[in-house]
């Protein structure tokens, strides 16, 4: 059974995500990571935001997700984790660049206990930074 598709008419608007889920593609090696971190960053209040443009021919936007054990055990470094992974679910296919890797990192205290909206927002806001001085 396929999900339903979204009609044109609904999603004329930017903002509002479709209504199949989008799986992006995601960052496993480490190689990839380390490349990330030499690159452009951005920090907001609730993750810090790596930048990566790959210069090749992939035009997929990659995203990786990583917490330090500075967030706390692994039930709480899964659960920033996971509110990473849906923000970046639902901005970056619009605000996100072809051919670019995305890792977001978790900070202490502030992913996982702040509000959903805002998180969004941040990521947004980071996006646009960085995109800016592209």
């Amino acid at each position: 059974m396929t999900p339903p598709e979204a009609s044109d008419a609904l999603n004329a608007d930017e903002t509002m995500p479709p209504a199949v889920s989008l799986r992006l593609e995601v960052i496993k090696k480490r190689s990839d990571f380390l490349q990330a971190a030499r690159a452009r960053r951005q920090g907001t209040a609730s993750m810090m935001v790596q930048m990566r443009n790959r210069r090749d021919d992939n035009p997929a936007k990659r995203v990786g997700f990583t917490c330090s054990k500075k967030v706390g055990n692994a039930v709480a470094r899964n659960r920033a984790k996971r509110r990473l992974r849906e923000a970046a679910r639902t901005v970056l296919p619009t605000h996100g660049a072809d051919g670019c890797d995305y890792v977001l990192i978790g900070r202490a205290e502030a992913t996982a206990n702040r509000p959903f909206d805002l998180l969004i927002g941040d990521l947004r806001y980071a996006l646009k930074k960085l995109h800016a001085d592209k």
